[in-house]
């Protein structure tokens, strides 16, 4: 198995771990910008369900458009239910979206990490950018809940 896709898997299992140890009561804690990990969660399953098409998109059709979204349009809008839907469905997303793009980078070679779209925010975006991106997006959730917890 390559290095990536091990480090890919890492920092999922890291992140899932973490937020399985959390209390009901640490999923409403709110940090300075207003997020609560239980907004945080919900992010994250919408995050890796637009990764998981992006990494597909990326790989069978090259030079693709990648579109960008606003993830803080996508946590305030109530019809989500960011701040009241409860945990266990997104928890399930990010898992089965996580391990599904697990085994495909399983297979990918490292030469086909130079493939690439262009993403609608930030220009040309290769699939060796999307796995540095979406390696270290738990380990940064999961940081950024630790410390918000730490502070309240």
């Amino acid at each position: 198995m390559n290095t990536f896709a091990a480090d890919y898997k890492s920092a999922t299992d890291q992140f899932l771990d973490f937020i399985n140890t959390l209390s009901d009561l640490d999923l409403d804690k709110s940090d300075a910008e207003g997020w609560t990990p239980r907004q945080v969660i919900h992010h994250m399953a919408d995050s890796e369900a637009q990764s998981y098409a992006r990494l597909r998109r990326l790989i069978a059709e090259p030079g693709t458009v990648i579109q960008g979204y606003d993830e803080n349009k996508w946590a305030s809008e109530e019809t989500l239910g960011y701040k009241t839907e409860r945990i266990e469905k997104s928890l399930a997303v990010i898992s089965a979206v996580r391990d599904s793009s697990y085994e495909l980078l399983k297979r990918v070679n490292p030469e086909q990490l130079e493939i690439s779209g262009v993403h609608s925010e930030s220009g040309e975006y290769s699939i060796k950018q999307w796995l540095a991106d979406y390696t270290k997006h738990p380990v940064d959730h999961l940081n950024q809940i630790k410390e918000q917890l730490s502070n309240s």
